[in-house]
C-alpha cells in the first residue's frame, strides 16, 4: 500500500467534512458520569500492600543475618598485640559504648 496516496486521501476526506460547531447532546453529563465511574485509589490500601510486600524480604534478610551470626561464630576472635585472643564482639561493644561510659563518669 502506498502511504503517500493514503495520506492524501485521508487529508482530502478531512477537508471535505469540516468540523461542526455544535456539541453533542448531554456531552458534559456523559463525561462527568464516566469520571464518577472511575474508582478513587485508596492510598491506605496501596500503602498497606507495599508494606506487606516489603515484609517478606525483611524477614529473609533477618533470618540470613541470624543464621550467619550462629554459623560464623568461630571467626569472631581476633589476636591482639600481646598475643591473647579476644572476641571481636567484646571489642566492638567496648568501642561503641566508650562515649556512653565517658559521659556517665562525667555526670557522677
Amino acid at each position: 500500500m502506498n502511504l503517500n496516496s493514503l495520506r492524501d486521501k485521508l487529508l482530502a476526506a478531512a477537508r471535505a467534512n469540516p468540523p461542526s460547531d455544535q456539541v453533542p447532546y448531554a456531552f458534559e453529563k456523559r463525561i462527568l458520569a464516566r469520571r464518577r465511574e472511575q474508582p478513587v485509589p485508596d492510598l491506605g490500601a496501596l500503602w498497606t500492600r507495599m508494606l506487606w510486600r516489603a515484609a517478606a524480604p525483611c524477614v529473609a534478610i533477618t533470618l540470613t543475618i541470624v543464621a550467619w551470626s550462629f554459623v560464623g561464630g568461630s571467626a569472631t576472635t581476633v589476636p591482639t598485640e600481646t598475643g591473647e585472643v579476644v572476641e571481636f564482639s567484646h571489642d566492638f561493644e567496648q568501642t561503641m559504648l566508650a562515649v556512653v561510659d565517658e559521659q556517665a563518669e562525667e555526670f557522677w
